[in-house]
């Protein structure tokens, strides 16, 4: 029989105050509290930090606190990543975040699903599906990715925006549902160097 934890990762119904789940949310908290507490001359500490709360992530990652997420070792993280502030990922299924991606301020990223039946509902079941930002994607601030959710190469989402289905690659996209304006040309052509 799988494990609540085991039903989590694979987008099965689950019980999230499961005692093993309920340990790995606490032990996650307490790291989250550290690391938001931490100082900004306290450049070594935060290093040590991340690495024990998103052991998936990797070294040349920069978070400005306050950063917060359910349990950091479903976070998935290239190199080359930032976060600004105030952002939240609520990793319960799996984060997939490539290279050189950019978060600006109060971004929101949802794995977890409720049923929609309010009697379901109070069994407090949940239900987690994966997103995936590949490389160079720039996230503006306040948007909302929901649950499932994939985001092409290179894509430029305004801020704002909620994501509720996939995005392409190369496109910006916006709005509440978010959705593709226009493909992202190569503009560095049509652009005068700054010297």
């Amino acid at each position: 029989m799988a494990s609540e934890k085991e039903k989590m990762l694979t987008a099965n119904w689950y019980n999230p105050m499961d005692k093993q789940l309920a340990q790995e949310r606490e032990h996650s908290r307490r790291l989250q509290k550290q690391y938001n507490d931490s100082s900004v001359d306290e450049a070594e500490l935060r290093k040590n930090l991340l690495k024990s709360w998103l052991p998936n992530a990797s070294k040349l990652l920069w978070i400005e606190p306050p950063f917060y997420c359910d349990y950091g070792y479903n976070l998935y993280i290239g190199k080359k990543v930032f976060f600004n502030f105030n952002c939240i990922a609520l990793d319960v299924a799996p984060i997939y975040i490539g290279n050189n991606v950019f978060f600006g301020p109060n971004v929101q990223l949802y794995t977890v699903n409720h049923p929609l039946n309010a009697k379901e509902r109070k069994t407090l079941i949940e239900q987690a599906k994966p997103i995936t930002i590949a490389d160079d994607v720039w996230i503006g601030g306040s948007v909302i990715v929901l649950p499932g959710v994939s985001i092409g190469a290179g894509s430029v989402i305004a801020a704002g925006s909620v994501v509720i289905k996939d995005i392409p690659a190369g496109v910006l996209a916006a709005g509440n549902p978010c959705k593709v304006i226009k493909d992202i040309e190569d503009e560095s052509e049509n652009t005068e160097p700054n010297h």
